[in-house]
């Protein structure tokens, strides 16, 4: 399984803002960090927010903090939430029709299995247990 780039920020985010949990990161300050879009970086944060994962503030001193402590957040169920719009095959999509294989194919029952068997593995985990601390400078 592959996880999209919005999904992989997301995560990252999370593990950045656990490790300095008393500090509030700007989206442009974790851009810059992670080398990636501000503006795609910027989405990540408003799902987060949405998901109620991170409170957010604008304006001087303002950023994102964790919203929920790390050892209440699963991970399986943000990956469930961040992917939510991104369909493992096409026949998962809604109106996600267009297989000839369909009604008789078999393999969608074992990919639905296989998907949420791994995300009850990644529940097993926190991000309590994947805290990232930079090393200083």
């Amino acid at each position: 399984m592959r996880l999209t780039s919005f999904t992989d920020y997301g995560l990252r985010v999370l593990m950045r803002l656990a490790g300095a949990p008393d500090r509030a990161f700007t989206t442009a300050a974790l851009a810059a960090e992670f080398r990636v879009s501000r503006n795609h970086l910027a989405k990540v944060v408003s799902a987060l927010a949405a998901a109620g994962i991170l409170d957010t503030r604008r304006g001087g001193g303002g950023g994102a903090m964790l919203a929920v402590q790390p050892e209440d957040i699963r991970l399986g169920d943000v990956v469930a939430m961040l992917e939510a719009d991104q369909a493992l095959v096409e026949c998962f999509a809604s109106g996600g029709n267009a297989c000839t294989m369909m009604p008789q194919c078999r393999l969608k029952t074992r990919l639905a299995q296989a998907q949420a068997a791994f995300i009850r593995d990644l529940n097993q985990s926190t991000l309590a247990d994947c805290v990232y601390r930079p090393d200083p400078a």
